[in-house]
């Protein structure tokens, strides 16, 4: 008998951490991961949008490597790595003989392949949910008290990787309820909650502002069949390219023929009917659904092996999916080849025609979370995202970094702007313009809360500000602003507001200390108002995210 690891596989799998350490190497990163390796340069337990494993990968992988690499080595690794666990997933002896089907039917996966260099979340998410499931398989067959330590561990990182690692987890937990009354398997939640402890303890420190701003604070739309439902059935083709009819076919015909093969099953339909029933309430990202390439790369092989009908068009399909995939793999580093001008083109570029013109001046980017690191990776200079209340909150938003530019002579670069000090055209050709600020002071942490608004002519309603700073603000140098908002928490108008202090004669907010206000609820600009809050601008910025959305009905019933 074959060893379970055929050289042909390993040899195939180094090829591909090359082939993928070369494309690291030569393609300008992604917005996101450039975001995600500002997260790096301060490590913590927890960020904004995500827990904190993207940025541990980068960390580790700037050990080793400088520029682009430096991103993406540790992705690189554990790609290979999570082809190779799937391959460990499968019993059947018959895998020896199609090595080469295997290759291409996990290498043909269009998001699974790009993620083979890429360094987002959904990387790490993919490696330990191929890990957790090799272990549960482990589990499933001797529970011992070491398997349920590592399995406590892989679902602390899966969880450390993103939060939809909970439907990983929770899935295969409602595939064999008998894990509830498993001594060990009870030990492995308890390892994963003490070892997942840290980030709940930023979660707290930080008033809970990632949760509270994805299930709260996020902007939605009205429900628009073609972007959401069908859309979401789009991601699901898009999701294995030419492949997929032959890749469903496949999982529609395994069966639940043990508790293994039947948490794989599980994950995926409950991965796939959690987000159908998303679809009727916000738009589904591809990315959001990519794990179930994990469970389904072992059900379709498994299936595959015993339908040679089947083995055959994935294979031929799963070629011409490598093919395409190849040519526009290589079309991200030479744009030419390339539909669309992609982000990876061009950020050099644009970067440089910037700092050619400022020389080491900071860069504060209006409502820009994308451009801001992306900026200062490519020039080392430090840089910005000032985010108004037309935007959204992010990193930014918590992390001070507002310190590292204040009082300085800053460029301001605004989309809004029509001229300026320097011109620079972006990576699609957009003309876009920055102003000088000779002492930049913002204070975008400043918060609202409105103790009672009352109804519109009700008179006198009352409002505190929080000044987190360790400086005393001028109250001269702050407008206020009320903005409403419809049912989507879409900004729809804002009003400047006329407020003054509860102590007559304040003239400052106190650093470290909350500041009470009266002020007079406005009748709404806008039909059948949502929600409302209390904004501030300060320094003739535009009006920061100050204060949570209240709703309208609360308090004009």
């Amino acid at each position: 008998m074959k060893s379970k690891s055929p050289t042909l596989l390993l040899w195939l799998l180094g090829l591909l951490l090359l082939v993928n350490m070369v494309q690291s190497h030569f393609t300008e990163l992604l917005f996101d991961e450039a975001y995600y390796w500002y997260y790096a340069q301060d490590m913590a337990w927890g960020y904004f949008d995500h827990p904190p494993m993207v940025a541990l990968m980068i960390k580790i992988s700037d050990f080793f490597f400088d520029g682009e690499l430096g991103v993406r080595f540790l992705s690189c690794i554990l790609s290979s790595a999570t082809l190779y666990l799937l391959w460990l997933m499968i019993d059947s002896v018959k895998k020896q003989q199609y090595v080469w089907h295997f290759f291409v039917l996990v290498t043909s996966m269009t998001l699974l392949n790009a993620y083979g260099f890429f360094t987002l979340p959904d990387t790490p998410l993919l490696f330990f949910t191929a890990l957790f499931l090799w272990l549960y398989k482990k589990f499933l067959a001797k529970d011992t008290l070491f398997l349920a330590l590592c399995l406590g561990v892989v679902m602390a990182a899966l969880m450390y990787s993103k939060y939809h690692a909970v439907l990983v987890i929770g899935f295969v937990l409602l595939s064999n309820l008998r894990l509830l009354k498993n001594g060990k398997a009870w030990m492995a939640v308890v390892i994963a909650l003490l070892c997942y402890s840290p980030h709940f303890f930023w979660l707290y420190e930080n008033n809970f502002v990632s949760l509270e701003y994805h299930l709260y604070e996020r902007p939605n739309r009205a429900y628009d069949f073609n972007d959401f439902t069908l859309g979401y059935f789009i991601n699901l083709v898009a999701l294995f390219g030419l492949t997929f009819p032959w890749i469903y076919r496949s999982l529609f015909k395994s069966k639940s023929t043990d508790l293994f093969n039947k948490a794989l099953l599980y994950l995926v339909y409950g991965v796939l009917i959690f987000f159908f029933i998303s679809s009727f309430q916000r738009r589904v990202q591809t990315q959001w659904i990519i794990v179930i390439c994990i469970p389904m790369a072992v059900l379709v092989y498994n299936h595959i092996l015993a339908s040679p009908v089947d083995r055959k068009w994935i294979m031929r399909m799963g070629i011409a999916n490598l093919v395409i995939m190849g040519f526009l793999r290589i079309g991200l580093v030479y744009p030419p080849l390339f539909p669309i001008t992609f982000e990876t083109h061009g950020n050099r570029e644009w970067v440089e025609a910037i700092r050619s013109q400022i020389g080491d001046t900071p860069v504060v980017f209006e409502n820009s979370y994308r451009e801001a690191p992306m900026y200062e990776f490519y020039s080392g200079i430090p840089s910005f995202s000032l985010n108004n209340v037309q935007y959204r909150q992010n990193q930014y938003t918590i992390d001070g970094s507002e310190e590292r530019v204040r009082g300085k002579k800053v460029l301001y670069i605004a989309k809004t702007y029509k001229q300026g000090d320097v011109v620079y055209q972006n990576a699609k050709g957009r003309t876009l313009y920055g102003k000088y600020i000779d002492d930049f002071q913002s204070f975008r942490n400043l918060s609202t809360a409105v103790e009672d608004a009352g109804k519109p002519g009700d008179g006198l309603a009352l409002l505190k500000v929080y000044n987190p700073y360790p400086q005393s603000i001028p109250m001269r140098s702050l407008k206020f602003g009320i903005t409403f908002l419809n049912h989507y928490k879409q900004v729809k108008q804002i009003l400047p507001l006329q407020v003054r202090p509860v102590k007559e004669g304040e003239t400052l907010l106190k650093g470290k200390d909350s500041t009470s206000f009266y002020f007079e609820m406005p009748e709404s600009p806008i039909d059948d108002p949502g929600y409302f809050k209390i904004t501030i601008a300060e320094n003739n910025l535009y009006w920061a995210i100050n204060g949570k959305n209240i709703k309208f009905e609360t308090w004009n019933p």
